[in-house]
Formats: structure tokens, C-alpha cells, sequence
């Protein structure tokens, strides 16, 4: 793999004829892959309008998403569950923290079912921020958002974006019971930074919950994704890739880390386009059947593509 981001690498100094732009040191300068060109149109205006109505926290907000704007021109949205305050204070998110956030609001599974309906939906994306304070870590909560989704949109694919659950796997089956069309749990980072970026979470409790997902056979697909632009190594990064075939992974995600504030981690590098073709070549060839990697890609970007 060595020769093959040597190559990726020299391929983006070439093409960009900016080496600054290919690894700034925090210069505060975005490079050119970067730029996002803002959307037009009323959809946008609409679907922010009716989220706003139904009291509906998104993860797109709370964690200051560079693709929102695209999305909700598009009537999508990933819906964040169980309130806007996280249980984890994690390096790299900027949603915010508290030790004991409020009680799960039993009117939101209806709420985000009847947005989904009103926004057209063909495939609904549900994270959820960690509540290592409930005793099940959410997942009674989360499973009766997507009964009320199903009830509501039964034509509709469901994927959820869920946490750890701090390891409970019995909390893990309440939710994977509902059957979700796509299982989704992030690593994030590869095992050497997983302490620093990741409050409480364990990148071995990460696989082992991809991994129990998969063998449970009540998913269609398990998917996963990390960031780059940390202080990764290349080894590293096909080193995770490995462990998410072999977790059972049929889709990953790779996507550029953007500092959200100041307080945050800063980033490293921001890596090249030609590097993120590479490693999407890489997972692929090691058996991944779905790998989308680029400086924009996140989690649930084009998730209804990916499924």
C-alpha cells in the first residue's frame, strides 16, 4: 500500500500545483477539494421550516455538518434522538455535553415519523447522541422511533446511526430486533488516537458491536466509518480497514475531519483527494463490498445511494 498513496500523493501535487494546499500544517486555509458551492432553491427553506416546527433536534446542526445545506435542498436529514445533549465528550464532535441530560421525550418517535412522511422519504436516517446515564443506553427509545417510522413509512428503509451502548449487548438486540435495514457504528479513529478522540468509547468495543451485528443476521446491511486528517498513519488506516472486513462490515465511510470550534481537536492535515481514492481502492480490494471516501463524506452522506 505504501507505493500506492506515494503515487496519490504525488498525483495531487501535480494536479494542484499547491503543495501548501495538499497538507497545511493549521494554516487556517481551507484547499480548493474543500469549497462547497451552497445550494439553491425552496426545498431547503421547507425542510428546515418543518424540522424547526416539530421540535426535532438533527444531527446535521448539532454537529455542524458541511453537507447540511446540500441535504435539506434534497428534503434529507439525519435525525439526532434522544435530545441534543451527549452523555460523551468526545475530541472531534461538537454536540454538546452533560453528565445527566433530560428524560427521553416519549412524543418524539411520532414526531420524527410524521417529518419523514412529510418530507417524502425513501430511506430515514436515525443517530442518536450517547446516554451512558439510562440504563439501557437509549435503545428502548431509539427501537420505538423506528416502530413509529415503520407504522408511519412502511416503504420506507431504515438505517440507524448508534452508539456503542457502552457495551451492553443486551440494549444492543433491543434495537437490532426491529430489524433496521442498516446497522451503522462509527470507529471514528483508528486504535492509537481512539483514546484521545474518543470519550469512554473503545475502538475493540466498536468492533465487537459491528461484529455481534453482523453475526445476528437482523440487519441488511452493517456499516462504519472513520475520519482522516487526525495524525493517522497510512498503516493504520489499512490496518482498521482490515478490521472492519473482518468485523463483518458491508459498507465504510471516510470523510475529512473539520475542526467545529475552537476548543476542539485541531486538524493535522487535510488529506488530498488521490488519498481518499486510495483507500477507497484499498478497502475494496481486501473485500469491503462498499467504501466512499472523500473529503466531504460523512456518515449518512447519500446513505439512500450506499443502501
Amino acid at each position: 500500500m505504501k507505493s500506492l498513496f506515494e503515487t496519490a500523493s504525488q498525483d495531487s501535487a501535480a494536479r494542484h500545483q499547491a503543495p501548501s494546499q495538499a497538507a497545511p500544517q493549521n494554516s487556517g486555509r481551507f484547499p480548493s477539494w474543500l469549497h462547497i458551492k451552497l445550494p439553491q432553491g425552496g426545498e431547503l427553506f421547507k425542510t428546515n421550516a418543518l424540522l424547526k416546527a416539530n421540535r426535532l433536534s438533527l444531527v446535521c446542526e448539532e454537529a455542524k455538518c458541511p453537507n447540511r445545506l446540500e441535504c435539506y435542498s434534497r428534503k434529507t436529514a439525519t435525525f439526532l434522538a434522544l435530545g441534543k445533549a451527549c452523555t460523551r465528550n468526545c475530541g472531534f464532535c461538537d454536540i454538546s455535553y452533560h453528565k445527566t441530560p433530560p428524560l427521553p421525550d416519549p412524543g418524539e418517535p411520532d414526531r420524527i415519523a410524521s417529518s419523514a412522511k412529510a418530507l417524502g422519504l425513501a430511506h430515514v436516517v436515525i443517530t442518536m447522541v450517547a446516554r451512558d446515564d439510562l440504563p439501557d443506553g437509549g435503545a428502548v427509545h431509539l427501537a420505538e422511533i423506528l416502530r413509529a417510522l415503520r407504522r408511519e413509512l412502511p416503504k420506507a428503509t431504515v438505517e440507524t446511526l448508534a452508539s456503542d451502548f457502552a457495551g451492553n449487548l443486551d440494549a444492543l438486540y433491543i434495537l437490532l430486533r426491529e430489524r433496521p435495514d442498516v446497522f451503522n457504528h462509527n470507529v471514528e479513529t483508528v486504535p492509537s488516537l481512539t483514546p484521545r478522540i474518543r470519550h469512554r468509547a473503545t475502538y475493540e468495543r466498536s468492533l465487537h458491536v459491528l461484529r455481534e451485528a453482523k453475526q445476528s443476521g437482523l440487519c441488511r446491511k452493517v456499516k462504519s466509518g472513520l475520519m482522516v486528517g487526525l495524525g493517522e498513519s497510512e498503516e493504520e488506516l489499512c490496518r482498521t480497514l482490515d478490521d472492519l472486513k473482518s468485523a463483518g462490515c458491508d459498507s465504510v465511510t471516510i470523510g475529512q475531519y473539520l475542526q467545529p470550534r475552537l476548543r476542539k481537536l485541531l486538524v493535522k492535515r487535510f488529506v488530498a483527494p488521490e488519498e481518499f481514492k486510495a483507500l477507497e481502492l484499498y478497502g475494496l480490494s481486501i473485500g469491503i463490498p462498499q467504501v466512499l471516501a472523500g473529503p466531504l463524506v460523512r456518515s449518512s452522506y447519500h446513505a439512500d445511494k450506499l443502501l
